[in-house]
């Protein structure tokens, strides 16, 4: 789960650092002759000073993503029983949206004995319309005491969770579905890149996409299949909690085209996302776990689908709630915890 901290003098190294380490030492000559004779041989045998420089291993790859900058301006919006909620609006430099990020770092990020630890990163996205709030940031949902339980317990990586709004709007005829909907917002290039590009600025992050991934229920688990499928660069993994699959917003009127390319049920299909993904339904549903299965028996390889029916479960924000530590566990096991160099 997370790294024991250790003095700086100490590395711990991979086998694959071992082996690059193992670079072969050049054989020196023995000469009983005079010492100009054993000058020569030593001369002919060891490789110059130059030569042995540049035949050094290659530093050994960082793990960790430092923040790179710039930092953004984040303001306390609530406490809770695991540390603080943080929000900024974000302004995307790619994507020309601004909409609110949601923050909350677990208690290990501001141990000064984890201070050069890089953090896994786990995305949520709520139910609804998610237009100026998201349900994951209040009690509603608790997975920050959640998660700090079970991190606490080695049943869980400690995540740095992030929750972006979803839309802009409030009327529903206006919902983004998470897509760059020609003509209007670019959430989706908001959602896949700003923020990411966002969190990497501010945060010691795990490096690469392995400890990248994201979570979402209802409209959230539509959002989280779509962003993992379309960008498997940068999500690792995914969890739609409860979702559908296409795409019905009336902004797509006239783009039939541009809707399919965004339709997590087209895509699922496509074989061309390296993302796992666990896929859950409420058992008390029959359309929904109808739904739900066959969507999972579409995906094809490299795409990796688990199904979880929640024995009992219904759409509701209260059993959602209930499959949290489930969630957490998988995660865990399908992505990188925190790493340090």
């Amino acid at each position: 789960m997370l790294p024991q901290p250790r003095p700086v003098a100490r590395r711990l190294l991979t086998a694959a650092a071992l082996l690059a380490l193992a670079a072969p030492l050049a054989a020196c000559g023995s000469n009983p002759g005079g010492a100009g004779d054993a000058k020569a041989a030593i001369s002919a045998d060891r490789p110059s000073a130059s030569a042995a420089q540049s035949s050094s291993p290659p530093p050994k790859p960082s793990k960790v993503l430092m923040p790179t900058g710039p930092a953004a301006q984040l303001s306390k919006v609530r406490d809770t029983g695991a540390g603080p909620i943080m929000m900024t609006t974000l302004t995307g430099a790619k994507s020309g949206v601004s909409g609110k990020v949601w923050v909350w770092l677990p208690p290990q990020y501001n141990d000064p004995k984890y201070a050069k630890t890089g953090f896994p990163v786990l995305t949520l996205y709520a139910g609804g319309q998610s237009a100026g709030y998201n349900t994951w940031t209040d009690n509603q949902l608790p997975i920050q005491e959640i998660d700090q339980q079970m991190a606490a317990e080695g049943k869980a990586h400690p995540f740095i969770m992030i929750m972006p709004v979803q839309n802009l709007d409030s009327n529903e005829s206006k919902a983004l579905e998470c897509a760059d909907i020609p003509g209007q917002p670019k959430i989706g290039t908001w959602m896949s890149q700003d923020i990411p590009d966002f969190v990497r600025a501010n945060f010691r992050t795990v490096k690469g996409r392995d400890g990248w991934a994201v979570m979402g229920a209802s409209t959230g688990a539509f959002c989280s299949a779509k962003l993992a499928l379309q960008h498997p660069d940068v999500f690792k993994a995914a969890v739609p909690i409860d979702g559908y699959w296409n795409p019905d917003s009336p902004l797509w009127k006239g783009h039939e085209q541009e809707r399919q390319a965004n339709s997590p049920d087209l895509l699922i299909g496509a074989g061309t996302a390296d993302v796992r993904m666990l896929a859950t339904a409420g058992g008390a549903n029959p359309y929904e776990t109808k739904l739900v299965k066959a969507w999972v028996g579409k995906a094809k390889a490299p795409t990796t689908v688990e199904y979880y029916e929640q024995p009992g479960g219904k759409h509701l924000t209260s059993d959602f709630k209930k499959m949290i530590p489930h969630t957490l566990e998988w995660l865990t096991a399908n992505t990188a915890g925190p790493e340090s160099d």
